[in-house]
């Protein structure tokens, strides 16, 4: 650092890391310089979301040397398709994606005469230049620089990391700009506030250090942490975007101009198969519960969102029994019981009594609650089922239904459909279904997911999280949901929420290993053949993740159906025909 020479830090140089051609102001009048993020920090770009897809998936999405494109932070699909799309949102300026707290800051740092306003994303400069630029005409934002990660920097030096990237970028500002008395880093990612703090108290020292010629007198740098917060895509449009992104990859891969050795596919994850309970029946349900006094309702997790099925997918057989997929029944509260007041359960018989119906319990229940500790499954324990009011049986209807999760893994041969419905390959091997009861004290937790799948709300994906999979590359999944809480903590913005081909000439053609996937591959699918296109598979936690009888606030999220409505993407353009959420078998 020290070794610089002084003469190499120029505004003419300085202007060469910008993809904006506007003039810099002259070095003396330069005493400012406000540097800001874009991703999650001004901009809030949507994340995988962690109800669509299992926690491994978000994590290899996110990971940039999964895909031939870089995946997640590196294909401009995904940061177009934010909202309802670019065509809609450029002329609305993209209105609820900003945090407004960090625009309000850029506005007034654009009004200061002194300051040099900068936008540093580590986004990629061939690939995100126009659109971000875009992003930000929208709304208006005069930014006096605009910097991209690029192939290779304005002395052709490359760069190890985004960090990386980012500390040569500010070097060349301070250096440039040596009247400056002070810079201001907006960032949301926690390693990389920390990482900036280190650089500037690294960078100040050696400005002080008495045997080397300084350049520039030391620079009093604050770096700001600014809250992240997590939106996602329209669940439809991200399982879409996300398809694209697997052809473009699998059609490279046929093509033979990369050395990925699988190409991928989307799978689904079948955690349980219930009739599911609506949101509005679940909020009379947990009425029934009594917590014991002095137990806090934060103490519970409220549930009542389902009938257990089987804590599996259904085979065709038992799904033939129960009706189908989407098939409608209705049910009547009959009892109610709590074991060693720390798990409430009603117990339920359909209407009309002889109705068909299949539980692997010995009764159909719905389990209300639990308190923290306890599995849902002791709910079998009961053997006390006290009567209940007339005015408390209450009848609701249910739907047959799954708690579904999508993942991305290597296609594989031979692959069945019911096997391909397993994450964890040990389950794969269980074919055979007894259609009786069948319950076990472990049943619900044989596969993960059900009540308890803590991998569901959490996007906890592979490489710890970071984004872009690896701690240097990319950007990628939630690092620290509690992230900002020290310095000066921003918080704003959006508050509410080819054809693939063959393979290595095994000819397949469309639709074979390594082919071409699409929103309506899922109609041909025997599973979902009779449901109809009103079907909605449970891609949330359901009520019960933060439910309380006083907050309906557990259950908030409304899935597109699979193989129903419309998609972004449809036989590879879009509009046009049925859409659904897309999956490889």
């Amino acid at each position: 650092m020290a070794g610089r020479k002084l003469a190499s830090y120029t505004i003419t140089g300085l202007k060469r890391w910008s993809c904006l051609t506007r003039e810099l102001p002259p070095v003396f009048q330069v005493k400012a310089l406000h540097v800001y993020d874009f991703d999650n920090t001004l901009f809030m770009s949507p994340l995988p979301s962690a109800k669509l897809w299992t926690g491994q998936a978000t994590g290899l999405l996110q990971t940039q040397e999964c895909f031939v494109n870089g995946g997640w932070w590196h294909d401009p699909h995904i940061l177009e398709a934010t909202g309802q799309g670019i065509e809609k949102e450029e002329p609305r300026a993209w209105d609820g994606w900003w945090n407004e707290q960090i625009v309000d800051l850029v506005d007034l740092s654009i009004k200061q005469n002194d300051a040099l306003t900068i936008l540093l994303t580590g986004r990629g400069e061939d690939n995100f230049a126009q659109l971000i630029k875009r992003i930000v005409a929208s709304k208006k934002l005069a930014f006096d620089m605009i910097c991209l990660k690029p192939q290779a920097g304005p002395n052709n030096q490359t760069f190890a990391s985004t960090m990386k990237y980012k500390q040569a970028i500010l070097q060349d500002l301070v250096y440039t700009y040596k009247n400056a008395d002070e810079i201001r880093i907006y960032e949301d990612r926690v390693k990389h506030t920390r990482a900036f703090r280190e650089y500037f108290e690294s960078l100040n020292k050696s400005l002080l250090n008495p045997l080397t010629p300084a350049p520039r007198k030391p620079i009093t740098a604050e770096v700001i942490q600014v809250s992240e917060s997590i939106t996602t895509l329209d669940p439809t449009t991200e399982a879409a975007e996300v398809q694209r992104m697997i052809n473009t990859h699998n059609t490279a891969i046929s093509s033979g101009n990369h050395t990925f050795s699988s190409p991928l596919e989307i799978k689904r994850t079948v955690f349980f198969t219930g009739y599911l309970i609506s949101p509005i029946d679940t909020t009379r349900l947990v009425t029934l519960v009594k917590l014991p006094p002095g137990v806090p309702e934060s103490e519970a997790k409220f549930l009542a969102n389902n009938i257990m099925i089987t804590p599996r997918p259904c085979p065709q057989s038992l799904l033939d029994k129960v009706g189908g997929i989407g098939r409608k029944q209705t049910w009547q509260v009959i009892g109610i019981a709590n074991y060693e007041s720390r798990i409430w359960a009603a117990r339920v018989t359909p209407v009309p009594a002889n109705a068909p119906y299949h539980t692997d319990n010995p009764t159909p229940l719905v389990v209300l609650a639990v308190l923290k500790g306890t599995r849902p499954y002791e709910a079998n324990r009961i053997q006390n089922w006290q009567p209940i009011p007339s005015d408390k049986q209450y009848i609701f209807q249910t739907e047959v239904g799954e708690k579904v999760q999508l993942r991305v893994e290597p296609e594989v041969d031979g692959e069945g459909e019911y096997e391909s419905l397993f994450q964890n390959r040990q389950h794969k091997r269980r074919r055979d279904h007894q259609d009786g009861p069948t319950f076990e004290r472990d049943s619900y937790r044989t596969v993960r997911g059900g009540y308890h799948n803590e991998e569901n709300r959490r996007p906890n994906g592979v490489n710890g999280g970071y984004r872009g999979g690896n701690q240097n590359r990319g950007r990628g999944g939630n690092n620290n949901s509690n992230s900002g809480n020290h310095n000066r903590n921003v918080r704003g913005g959006r508050g509410h929420n080819h054809r693939g081909g063959n393979n290595n000439n095994n000819n397949r053609g469309r639709g074979g290993r390594g082919g071409y996937k699409s929103l309506d591959d899922v109609q041909n699918n025997s599973r979902y053949a009779n449901h109809g296109s009103s079907y909605q598979p449970n891609y949330d936690d359901g009520p019960g993740q933060n439910f309380s009888t006083s907050n309906n606030d557990g259950y908030n999220a409304s899935f597109p159906a699979l193989g129903g409505g419309t998609g972004a993407y449809n036989n590879g353009a879009q509009g046009g025909g049925d859409g659904g959420l897309p999956y490889g078998k």
